[in-house]
């Protein structure tokens, strides 16, 4: 008998089977309720959150023979030929390896024919951002004008690289990132299912290892399962991701905000002895100091016992905030040099040396550590003089006040997005610390009644930028915005400011809008 993934063997099959995606399904059951199936379907969002299983389930649905409340029975014999891979006239594709004109050209032949034993032939193209320009343009005519008996349902992570014609003849639905709690809670479903004995702690862990897919959870998860042994607990978790013990990644912060070097070194040599992964190390030390920011803003935290929790606060307090972010952004950027980089190793440790550097640290966030061992003067540290010293910052001030002015210059007439407070703090009360702190500085504008403008007067650095422009980070944005202004809203990031147009005074707009309406002539004097 052959051996089935967990991810392929717990797939769901119903809609109400999909984690944490109620927002869409529910959507889609009250559209076959209704008798309302759209003819295309564009199924956007992250790895493992459930598009194509919701394909699938939409593809047996609107074919069922019994559907019941909007699902599909699995029980007929269409449900039954679609399940075991046998009805022809559901179509998966693979865009990644069939991404040529010739593959979509079969396509349009194919559907001129009526479907074999189905009501609709329905295709599913996967990772449909991988089709070639060619490709894109035949697949086109066929949604423009698509034979009553055909629908299509395209999935895929980047939806940002499909043809504005395509976008605009589906109906979109993104796909979020699963939550923590819901991980968990299928976690501990399959757990039982698969007679595993899995402890709380190793759940949790799982949960935020998979970065909120589901398939990654599951994937995990079986890993822990190779030695047969179907006791896990969180060290067994840990040592098979290659991930360093708590205790290490502590001391090393804590090397850090008290600028000890010496025990910062000690602490990721006997990290990188265990053989750990740098990458694993890193992202351990990120997430360890984000989470005493969290803990310093919301004196909330979970995952972590008791005594671990201690630690955190007790390091909380010996920081501030200023800090643990310019250490969060700054190892967030070493994370992305490394990627590109043969000499990670090297890398790794000149950055720990930095960040345990008490002057290189005060130059960017300034000498306000109130658990600072050594207080000083950074200008007589440095020697530098004062005159100088004042001249330069006058100097950047006069800079700062210019570009204010052309910045309010030029976004003359736009109004400033409401409840901009806000979306920032709930982006951080979410622990969307990345985006929140990226976002410290920028200036909301409506550019109109459904778009944000994001803009920078002092502009943004390249990783700054990367971040903002991350999908789910966009996707949560907007989340946020539609949210504080109770409608749907969506969010643009505005480079260049003063290539906006010239918005006109709303009084001269409803001055001519009268006069319109009345057939009056108005002349409007300055």
């Amino acid at each position: 008998m052959s051996y089935t993934a967990l991810y392929r063997k717990f797939r769901p099959l119903k809609f109400e089977e999909i984690v944490g995606q109620e927002h869409i399904t529910k959507t889609l059951k009250n559209q076959i309720i209704a008798g309302r199936v759209g003819h295309a379907y564009l199924f956007n969002g992250g790895r493992g959150t459930g598009k194509t299983s919701a394909a699938k389930v939409l593809a047996r649905a609107v074919n069922c023979l019994n559907p019941k409340d909007g699902e599909p029975c699995n029980e007929c014999e269409i449900c039954k030929a679609a399940l075991s891979g046998s009805l022809t006239d559901i179509v998966e594709m693979d865009a990644a390896s069939n991404n040529s004109v010739e593959d979509i050209r079969l396509i349009r032949e194919e559907v001129n024919f009526l479907p074999t034993l189905a009501k609709y032939r329905v295709y599913i193209i996967d990772e449909v951002h991988m089709l070639s320009t060619g490709a894109f343009n035949a697949l086109l005519k066929t949604l423009e004008e698509p034979p009553a008996h055909v629908k299509f349902i395209l999935a895929t992570t980047e939806p940002q690289k499909l043809p504005a014609t395509i976008l605009s003849r589906c109906q979109r639905f993104d796909f979020k990132k699963i939550s923590n709690e819901d991980i968990v809670k299928r976690l501990e479903y399959v757990a039982k299912e698969s007679n595993i004995e899995i402890t709380k702690k190793a759940l949790n862990l799982i949960a935020v290892l998979s970065e909120g897919a589901m398939r990654d959870a599951l994937s995990i998860l079986e890993r822990c399962l190779q030695d047969g042994e179907t006791n896990i607990d969180e060290d067994k978790i840990k040592d098979l991701v290659g991930i360093p013990k708590l205790t290490y990644v502590s001391n090393i912060v804590k090397a850090f905000l008290e600028y000890t070097i010496d025990e910062a070194i000690k602490a990721v040599d006997i990290v990188i002895n265990e053989g750990k992964d740098l990458n694993n190390l890193l992202w351990e030390i990120i997430k360890y100091v984000k989470d005493i920011l969290v803990y310093k803003a919301t004196n909330k935290l979970e995952i972590y016992s008791k005594e671990e929790i201690e630690e955190i606060k007790r390091l909380s307090e010996e920081t501030t905030k200023e800090r643990l972010l310019y250490i969060i952004m700054d190892l967030s950027k070493l994370e992305n040099d490394m990627k590109w980089s043969s000499q990670k190793s090297i890398l790794f440790q000149v950055e720990i040396i930095k960040l345990c550097s008490e002057h290189l640290i005060e130059m960017h966030v300034g000498n306000v550590d109130k658990g600072s061992k050594k207080q000083g003067n950074i200008a007589d540290k440095s020697k530098i003089d004062n005159s100088n010293f004042n001249a330069e910052n006058n100097h950047k001030a006069d800079s700062n006040d210019k570009k204010d002015m052309n910045f309010s210059k030029a976004i003359s007439g736009y109004s400033e997005a409401k409840g901009w407070k806000n979306i920032l703090s709930d982006l951080r009360q979410n622990g969307k610390i990345m985006l929140y702190s990226n976002l410290l500085k920028a200036k909301a504008i409506e550019l109109n009644d459904m778009v944000i403008g994001i803009s920078f007067p002092e502009g943004i650095n390249a990783f700054g930028k990367s971040i903002l422009e991350k999908p789910e980070n966009i996707n949560e944005l907007s989340r946020v915005v539609s949210m504080e202004y109770g409608k749907d809203m969506k969010v643009k990031l505005v480079e260049n400011v003063e290539a906006l147009p010239k918005k006109e005074k709303k009084e001269e707009n409803q001055l001519e809008q009268m006069a319109e309406n009345l057939d009056i002539p108005i002349n409007i004097i300055e």
